[in-house]
């Protein structure tokens, strides 16, 4: 699915080309090899779900703030998560 530059090509898999969180993890579960900088990206995203996630005092605020992530996850470039915000 992905050419051997770990970058996916521009198909229905992906939105105008961008690589997103989620598709670094489809990349990660068939076995492709991140780069380190992808790897990053995957961990500083993950630590900022678990922390926003854990602010929500309220279970709709978790909803809420749970579907955002997921968009996130899928719409968002994941050299975003690569910014100081995100660590």
């Amino acid at each position: 699915m992905f050419p051997k530059n770990n970058q996916p090509s521009k198909d229905k898999n992906t939105l105008s080309g961008i690589v997103s969180i989620n598709d670094l993890k489809e990349m990660e579960f068939n076995d492709k090899e991140l780069t380190p900088q992808q790897h990053l990206a995957l961990k500083n995203y993950d630590r900022y779900r678990v922390k926003e996630l854990n602010k929500q005092q309220t279970e709709k605020d978790f909803h809420k703030t749970y579907l955002q992530l997921q968009a996130m996850a899928n719409l968002t470039p994941f050299e975003d998560f690569l910014r100081e915000e995100y660590f």
